[in-house]
C-alpha cells in the first residue's frame, strides 16, 4: 500500500506542478498550452500522471483505482498516448479540457484518499 500512496502523491505533485506553472506565469490555460516553453512542461506532467495510474493498475491496486471513474482513467491514458505518439499534432483543446476538468477531479479524489 505504501507504494500506491507514493504513486498517488506523485500524481498530486504533477497536478500541483501544472497549477504552479499556470499561477507563477499568470497565464490562462489557453495561453499556457500554446507557449513554447510551458507547453512541454505541462504535457510531460500529464504523461507522468497517466504513467502513475498505469503503474497502480500493474500493481493491482484496484481498491485505489475504484475511487476514480473508468472514463477518467481511460481518458488520461488516451491523452498520454496522444501526447507521446502524436506530439506535434496534439490538439491543445484536449489538453485544456484535461487541465480544466479532469485534473481538479483527480486532485480532489487523491486528497480524500491520502487523508483516509
Amino acid at each position: 500500500m505504501s507504494n500506491a500512496i507514493d504513486r498517488l502523491k506523485k500524481v498530486y505533485e504533477c497536478i500541483e506542478n501544472i497549477e504552479y506553472i499556470l499561477d507563477n506565469n499568470d497565464l490562462k490555460v489557453t495561453v499556457a498550452i500554446e507557449d513554447k516553453l510551458i507547453k512541454p512542461a505541462i504535457r510531460m506532467n500529464i504523461v507522468r500522471i497517466a504513467e502513475q495510474f498505469t503503474k497502480l493498475k500493474d500493481d493491482n491496486e484496484f481498491k485505489i483505482l475504484e475511487a476514480f471513474t473508468s472514463e477518467d482513467l481511460k481518458g488520461i491514458n488516451a491523452v498520454r498516448n496522444y501526447i507521446a505518439h502524436d506530439y506535434d499534432s496534439t490538439d491543445d483543446n484536449i489538453i485544456e479540457d484535461v487541465i480544466r476538468y479532469n485534473l481538479p477531479v483527480f486532485k480532489n479524489t487523491i486528497s480524500k484518499l491520502l487523508n483516509n
